[in-house]
């Protein structure tokens, strides 16, 4: 008997279910994937080297098009909003079109930007930045030649979107409400890439918190209210975070945890729902360190976990034995502003603390390969220990080109358990041109070996 199975959600998580279900289901069963936008299979974390003209199109940022998928058997619904999931009725309502029925259904609706409920947040010239619509508002906005543009928030998106106006040459504001930039590292590390974003001649303002936004009579924005004054401002860019777009799960009585995530089993299929999946930036996941299950909405993990719920629904159609499980993250990132890279994973200090671990944090300045050739740049590497287990709980890279990718080290440690005494040891590749005769990852975990002998 034929199947019928529909996925709420064209980008990253939902098309690599779809593609995976469609591969292995027979011609006449159905993936129907409902997209209320305009694109498919795009690289959201590509936007900001979008607008900053490093990327020539959007189009550049699409891995597949809706046609390419179509022509792969998958029925690719744009424009098609889902507006409601009936559960025990096995359909999904569409605005403007009628109900479609389903045996199995994937929820794949990716995240939204943080809008918190501050005055006159919902003026025009006050955007987030989710999709490639909201890139291409963005660089509307930015060919009207602004002259005060305000970026709210400095983690991954801010910053990255900061680069982006300044390399433009647009005069670029950027507010903190922490006391240092990049608050998911430890501020050592952020007062580094604070005084980068200074010398770009970004105007950095740190433990400032946004009260609201100052509209004209047309209802666009002039100013953004702080508690430390007011700021022109005729483009605003928000960029506090990401929470689920979560509410259509929420309204079918689905459960959700941090930030709104749906919750799911290591197959990806929703608690409590046999014939309901869901994976991608709408979705928790189990934090390999703490336990806790968080919301951590990167490409990598949608990919990772659409895969996993595609082998595991497939499986479940055909009477097979599913394959794949998804074992949850370390919480591992990277991300640059101009030539400055930043990497981090696991945990810093305080969240190893509020997770019941007794951290020892140990730090290093070295080169990024071998100080005697030529071109030898600076990083500094700092690590996180566990007292009484000497575990290795997290690490931050902060440094000159080719430093931030050696995080992939330590978190490949992470994954593995492993000691400090442990990655000193590691078999890792050396010659002078790459690295030192000691990774830089290494020389920390002996600082932090030498840090628990005196402790």
């Amino acid at each position: 008997m034929s199947s019928r199975v529909v996925v709420i959600g064209g980008d990253a998580a939902g098309m690599t279910v779809a593609a995976g279900v469609r591969r292995r289901l027979g011609k006449d069963d159905e993936v129907v994937v409902l997209e209320r936008g305009t694109w498919t299979s795009y690289s959201a974390c590509g936007i900001p080297y979008w607008v900053a003209g490093d990327v020539d199109s959007a189009d550049a940022l699409v891995a597949r098009t809706p046609q390419e998928h179509r022509a792969n058997g998958i029925d690719v619904r744009l424009g098609a909003e889902a507006v409601a999931i009936d559960p025990e009725a096995r359909t999904v309502s569409v605005k403007d079109g009628d109900p479609i029925g389903y045996d199995h259904l994937v929820i794949a609706t990716g995240a939204e930007p943080v809008r918190p409920d501050l005055p006159g947040i919902h003026g025009d010239g006050i955007h987030g930045v989710q999709s490639l619509d909201d890139g291409q508002v963005i660089l509307d906005e930015l060919e009207r030649g602004p002259q005060h543009v305000v970026v709210v928030g400095s983690g991954y998106i801010g910053l990255e979107m900061a680069e982006a106006c300044v390399a433009r040459g647009f005069d670029t504001t950027v507010v903190e409400r922490s006391s240092t930039v990049m608050p998911i590292i430890e501020a050592q590390l952020g007062d580094q890439v604070a005084e980068a974003m200074k010398a770009r001649g970004i105007h950095l303002r740190t433990g400032v918190a946004v009260e609201g936004f100052t509209l004209d009579a047309r209802g666009r924005v002039v100013a953004v209210e702080t508690d430390e004054g007011t700021l022109p401002a005729d483009l605003v860019i928000l960029g506090l975070g990401v929470t689920a777009r979560s509410s259509l799960a929420r309204d079918a009585g689905l459960p959700l945890g941090a930030k709104g995530g749906i919750v799911v089993d290591d197959r990806q299929r929703v608690r409590g729902f046999s014939d309901i999946w869901a994976a991608g930036d709408c979705v928790v996941t189990h934090d390999r360190i703490t336990g806790d299950l968080i919301h951590l909405p990167l490409g990598t993990h949608a990919n990772k976990q659409g895969m996993v719920a595609a082998d595991n629904l497939a499986a479940e159609l055909l009477g097979q034995e599913p394959r794949l499980t998804f074992p949850g993250v370390v919480q591992t990132a990277i991300t640059k502003f101009c030539s400055l890279e930043i990497s981090r994973t696991g945990l810093g200090d305080k969240a190893a603390r509020e997770a019941g671990f007794d951290p020892v944090v140990a730090s290093i300045e070295t080169s990024n390969f071998a100080g005697y050739m030529p071109g030898a740049g600076t990083m500094t590497v700092l690590v996180v220990a566990d007292r009484d287990s000497r575990r290795l709980l997290g690490a931050q890279i902060v440094g000159a080109e080719d430093a931030a990718l050696r995080i992939d080290v330590a978190a490949t440690a992470l994954v593995a358990g492993m000691t400090v005494d442990e990655v000193v040891m590691l078999d890792l590749a050396y010659a002078p041109p790459f690295a030192s005769v000691w990774s830089p990852v290494q020389v920390a975990a002996r600082a932090a070996v030498k840090a628990l002998a005196g402790s």
